[in-house]
């Protein structure tokens, strides 16, 4: 699905925008008077946001690609950019979690985590880029707490946000010269459906959110509009001379000393 805009508006692509925190980012931008270019590779419910933010009167297109191969990025780079001519923002929000220790991480895995949530990214920017130049935009970058730090099992996961950290502050002085601001949002638990489906696997889902609700010193987990209003932040003016930051929205997750009793 395409829609023409003028040259006047501001444009945002959102990546990964067919759910999760790029669907409340999609959703949140629109609300804010961008036109919304949905990147997913899910076709459906990428259709259906799109469709939703345009009966609530915003405006929003669909292009579907899978984010890992560099031709059908650069694909629906081309056909978006042949309708909004200019892009002022790129956000990015394509991920996967995935589990397993050095020992028991299959090496298809750990190629699978790191193409969804580094190479996408990477493709992403780098078919962005020329048209963020031109309009002196700017790139937000959706990371995690665990590019801080990490939990057991999670191997694959918790490179790959490290790793997102290092390529966000990377670009970001590469692209300062051309006045394109580079930063990256850091979430602690977000209620999701990639964190819903987690939490259906174990034996006692409803203790298990209360467990995650009770490791966020606000006392709960956080919300896709709650990431979303973060990225908003970042992608604005109001944030006109930060660049190569992480935002830190994590409810105070990363607060406490291990092990610190409660009282």
């Amino acid at each position: 699905m395409r829609m023409k805009t003028s040259d006047q508006a501001l444009v945002a692509v959102v990546t990964g925008g067919a759910s999760g925190i790029g669907e409340g980012v999609a959703r949140l931008l629109a609300e804010k008077g961008y036109s919304v270019a949905i990147i997913d590779r899910n076709e459906d419910r990428g259709m259906q946001v799109a469709n939703e933010i345009m009966s609530a009167g915003g405006h929003a297109s669909f292009y579907r690609a899978d984010l890992t191969i560099l031709a059908q990025v650069n694909d629906a780079f081309s056909r978006l950019a042949g309708d909004f001519r200019q892009i002022h923002v790129l956000s990015c929000n394509a991920g996967i979690q995935t589990y397993g220790t050095v020992e028991t991480t299959s090496e298809d895995d750990w190629d699978l985590v790191m193409d969804v949530n580094i190479k996408s990214m990477f493709l992403s920017c780098k078919a962005a880029i020329p048209y963020l130049k031109k309009t002196h935009g700017s790139i937000v970058l959706t990371g995690s707490v665990q590019g801080y730090a990490t939990q057991k099992n999670v191997l694959g996961y918790t490179t790959s946000k490290h790793a997102m950290i290092g390529f966000m502050r990377a670009m970001a002085l590469d692209m300062a010269e051309y006045g394109v601001r580079v930063n990256g949002v850091a979430p602690g638990s977000v209620r999701t459906p990639m964190l819903e489906h987690t939490v259906s696997m174990d034996t006692n889902p409803e203790k298990l959110w209360k467990v995650l609700d009770d490791m966020h010193p606000l006392g709960r987990i956080g919300t896709p509009r709650e990431i979303a209003e973060v990225v908003a932040f970042l992608a604005s003016d109001a944030a006109s001379f930060v660049t190569g930051s992480m935002l830190i929205a994590d409810g105070g997750l990363l607060l406490p000393i291990a092990g610190s009793p409660k009282e």
